[in-house]
């Protein structure tokens, strides 16, 4: 099993940065792919970005690109997401995920932590 707990969130004005992170436990995340996650009240989950085990991989979300920057250390068993020049649009729950069957499918998820974009 792996725990996930993200931290760093927060409320941010419009054209802010923000860096979240995500502390994973149980398990060294050093063969899992990674990746971060947003959901507003009364929508679906959105895909934000995922990162290969070795970091060497990234993608992003097209609402993001530019913007924001995943990356990991496996040594501290942590994954970052960088966000920068943030909108209000970007205001949600933000969820960090571990699995090991590709890109877009998870088996671990964290609580989530809420960030607010005032604009």
């Amino acid at each position: 099993q792996v725990q996930l707990v993200e931290s760093g969130g927060g409320l941010v004005q419009a054209g802010g940065s923000l860096r979240i992170s995500c502390a994973a436990s149980g398990r060294t995340i050093g063969t899992y792919f990674m990746g971060w996650f947003r959901q507003v009240p009364g929508k679906e989950r959105e895909f934000v970005s995922v990162i290969s085990w070795g970091g060497a991989t990234t993608r992003y979300a097209d609402s993001v690109k530019g913007r924001f920057t995943i990356s990991r250390d496996n040594a501290k068993n942590t994954m970052y997401l960088q966000m920068n020049s943030l909108k209000p649009e970007d205001t949600a729950v933000y969820y960090c995920a571990a699995g090991k069957r590709g890109y877009y499918e998870y088996d671990y998820w964290g609580q989530g932590t809420q960030v607010t974009v005032s604009s």
